[in-house]
């Protein structure tokens, strides 16, 4: 009697088990990758892809976060268990890779296309874009994310509510003003057009940025005097040193002639929101941010 019911359990649990472990094809940069199972040990390698699993509740093990947590959003951070680091994003250690043993691997595919055999020797691994990623292809790839852990499910209605959200920012944004995101050192800056990340944000948020030379290209490098020809009304600026270009330019005489100086609209916001981190919650926080500085006028 005990062997028939062991049977029964056995027949009735093997269906389950199955489900679980049932087999999913994701086509990536590289071409396709099978992952079997629920990957619990995971490490990415860019920072879109924390942003991803972190929109399901999923915490990586392993993350090439430049050995500075404070370049990932705290909204991120505060929905994510602690991690190890594995070094720099551009060349992240494959040693402490090793170490952590995962299960999955999420890579960029501009970055580690050089080390994809490597990383794929360690464990499965997905390759996709990140760097030049438009916020079209960003939703993109993070439901291949949630299709290689498991959780399609889940990103489907994670990405539908934050379409949700996103049509709601746009309901309180109306404006004919033009916004122009840059990011800006010491050295130079650069514009992000309407296929860089931020731009599209902008785009999706019924806003307009400004005609771009090579507007193809995600980013422009920009002197003053083509600053002045592209001449946005709204000029937010990503710094990633005190003293930057924009400083400077500000002393010279023509710089009156920008709209931003007259009308007071240059502003200093998080380079790590609007172009380093990407993803949905980066997204709502560029949507939120904009909001606050929109409805000040």
């Amino acid at each position: 009697m005990l062997r028939r019911l062991l049977v029964v359990v056995f027949i009735f649990a093997t269906p389950l088990l199955s489900a679980a472990e049932q087999a999913r094809t994701i086509k990536d940069e590289h071409g396709e990758l099978t992952v079997f199972g629920t990957p619990q040990r995971i490490v990415v390698l860019e920072y879109s892809f924390i942003d991803a699993l972190a929109s399901v509740g999923v915490s990586p093990i392993g993350v090439a976060d430049d050995k500075n947590i404070e370049r990932i959003l705290p909204e991120v951070r505060a929905l994510i268990s602690p991690w190890t680091s594995v070094g720099m994003r551009p060349q992240p250690s494959l040693e402490a890779i090793s170490e952590l043993k995962p299960d999955l691997i999420i890579a960029d595919a501009e970055r580690h296309a050089t080390v994809y055999k490597d990383l794929s020797t360690i464990a499965p691994t997905l390759l996709l874009k990140s760097r030049g990623e438009t916020y079209q292809e960003n939703l993109a790839s993070a439901l291949k994310i949630g299709i290689a852990i498991n959780k399609q499910s889940q990103m489907e209605q994670r990405i539908s509510q934050h379409k949700t959200n996103m049509a709601s920012y746009k309901q309180t944004l109306a404006s004919a003003e033009t916004i122009q995101f840059a990011v800006v050192t010491d050295k130079g800056m650069w514009l992000h057009g309407p296929n860089s990340y931020a731009g599209g944000v902008i785009t999706a948020l019924g806003l307009q940025g400004p005609t771009l030379p090579n507007h193809d290209k995600a980013y422009i490098e920009v002197s003053f005097e083509q600053l002045l020809k592209v001449n946005p009304d709204w000029l937010l600026l990503g710094p990633y040193k005190p003293h930057t270009v924009y400083d400077d330019w500000q002393q010279q005489p023509l710089s009156k002639l920008l709209k931003v100086s007259q009308k007071q609209q240059a502003v200093r916001v998080s380079p790590q929101l609007w172009s380093l981190n990407r993803g949905m919650l980066a997204a709502e926080g560029i949507a939120k941010n904009l909001q606050t500085l929109l409805t000040k006028k």
